[in-house]
């Protein structure tokens, strides 16, 4: 064992480095979405969803790190990634809008400016008949939208950023003449 460590002391040493800059900063990070989500008054099914993204995204920088640390041959890693990100990479051309969806449903939780349960006007002119909408869930690809006759309609996330979206107050309804609201 003393063998072990004397050997191989720097990239252990490094490695626990490399741990506790991950613990303290998926600490501060998790402690900061919860924060946002907390200030904006989120649900808190989306702060889960932003806080699995965020540990995504420490865990690939922590095995990144420790491919570095302990000096992987980096043709024999380069060689099994280019595979891999090949495969990768068509698998995600194929489902380029689920990605975009999962991207805008980042983005919308720290900047959307809506709630469950506010009632919303989509400008949008693919939307047939209404484009008046309560919001009933916000979900990581799509959001579920409820119409005036009760019909559930579920609308993406990418589509929020694109279109324009106008938040209806209760006599906004009324002064326009809406018939179903």
């Amino acid at each position: 064992m003393n063998e072990l460590f004397t050997n191989y002391q720097t990239q252990l040493l490094t490695t626990l480095l490399a741990l506790g800059i991950l613990i303290i900063t998926r600490f501060l990070s998790s402690k900061a979405i919860r924060k946002v989500g907390q200030i904006s008054d989120l649900n808190d099914i989306r702060t889960r969803l932003i806080l699995k993204y965020v540990a995504i995204g420490h865990g690939v920088f922590m095995v990144s790190a420790l491919v570095l640390i302990w000096g992987v041959n980096f043709r024999e890693v380069g060689l099994i990634l280019s595979s891999v990100f090949a495969v990768i990479g068509v698998a995600l051309f194929a489902s380029w809008s689920i990605l975009s969806n999962i991207t805008a449903g980042v983005i919308l939780f720290f900047s959307f400016p809506f709630k469950i349960g506010d009632h919303i006007r989509i400008l949008d002119k693919e939307l047939e008949g209404f484009n008046e909408f309560w919001i009933e869930d916000i979900r990581a690809y799509h959001v579920h939208l409820r119409n005036p006759e009760g019909e559930l309609v579920t609308y993406p996330n990418n589509l929020f950023l694109q279109k324009a979206v106008r938040l209806l107050q209760p006599d906004d309804a009324d002064s326009e003449g809406s018939d179903a609201l």
